[in-house]
């Protein structure tokens, strides 16, 4: 254990980074792949990580990481190319002999899925699944990381409000934190969860008055949340130079998915497979209380 090397995705990410803090905490070591050099990946190699300059979209590249690891963690970001990179993912896996691939996937994954994200995210994980190497698919119902985005951090200090299209759906944040400790323990072994399809959700499902409510309590100040139609919400997209028509289109469809009940539920995977129960809605917001200060 001690000279075999884990890789992680997305190692500047929520998940990724998420990822590999667990995976330090455990001793393990840790190799992961960027872009471009910036003081992100600065900071990781002053945490230990082996890293790689290179792009999850260049098979050589991928091949290059992956070369000598164990196992493997693969996340893609909301833009063109996703099915691709999989496919690359899973090939330069195969040839290097990895033990196992954990695959960051979403709840709206499916054949019929409106998000054109979301369905070749459904396509990704058949991909996948048709190589050689034992693949865990995880499919997260939203983050709590929704909360401190930029736009809804500035609303909320600003007017006290959750503005969102979710309409009066209901879902159980999951933390980021409480993901990549998910992550983390089937990278370590393995083994019991080659195969399975893992929905994660938080401990609480709750539609977003309660949510807000919830972050009343964790901030000490009053938090409502105010639906707005999906209309109003394009209009915002359109104008948000940050968004491409990929991410822009998949927050519309899943927008309407959401409405519908398709990241409703909840369930014990997250203790049943690392041992404590994920971070409820006000314990989230309470460590990350000071995005909301001024």
């Amino acid at each position: 254990m001690a000279d075999r090397i884990l890789f992680v995705a997305g190692a500047t990410g929520d998940t990724g980074g998420a990822t590999i803090d667990a995976l330090l905490g455990a001793g393990e070591k840790v190799r992961t792949l960027v872009r471009k050099e910036s003081e992100k990946s600065e900071r990781l190699k002053s945490k230990g990580v082996d890293v790689i300059v290179g792009d999850l979209a260049e098979l050589d590249d991928v091949a290059r990481a992956l070369q000598g690891i164990f196992s493997a963690y693969f996340v893609f970001p909301i833009e063109a190319g996703g099915v691709q990179a999989s496919a690359y993912f899973a090939q330069a896996a195969e040839e290097a002999g990895l033990t196992a691939i954990v695959n960051m996937s979403q709840i709206s994954a499916r054949r019929i899925a409106k998000s054109h994200a979301a369905r070749d995210h459904w396509i990704s994980e058949r991909v996948l699944d048709g190589f050689k190497t034992p693949v865990t698919h995880l499919r997260p119902t939203f983050f709590a990381q929704w909360l401190t985005y930029p736009g809804q951090v500035a609303n909320i200090k600003k007017d006290g409000v959750i503005r969102l299209p979710f309409g009066e759906g209901r879902h159980a944040p999951i933390a980021a934190e409480d993901q990549g400790r998910v992550i983390a323990a089937i990278l370590r072994e393995p083994g019991p969860h080659a195969g399975k399809v893992y929905p994660l959700y938080g401990p609480v499902e709750m539609n977003h008055h309660e949510i807000a409510a919830e972050m009343s309590r964790a901030l000490g100040r009053d938090v409502k949340y105010e639906p707005i139609d999906l209309e109003l919400f394009k209009k915002r997209l359109d104008s948000d130079s940050k968004f491409s028509d990929t991410f822009a289109q998949h927050l519309l469809s899943v927008a309407l998915d959401y409405q519908n009940g398709v990241f409703a539920g909840t369930n014990d995977v997250v203790a049943a497979i690392t041992g404590e129960p994920p971070m409820t809605v006000e314990t989230f917001v309470r460590r990350h209380a000071a995005l909301f200060t001024d």
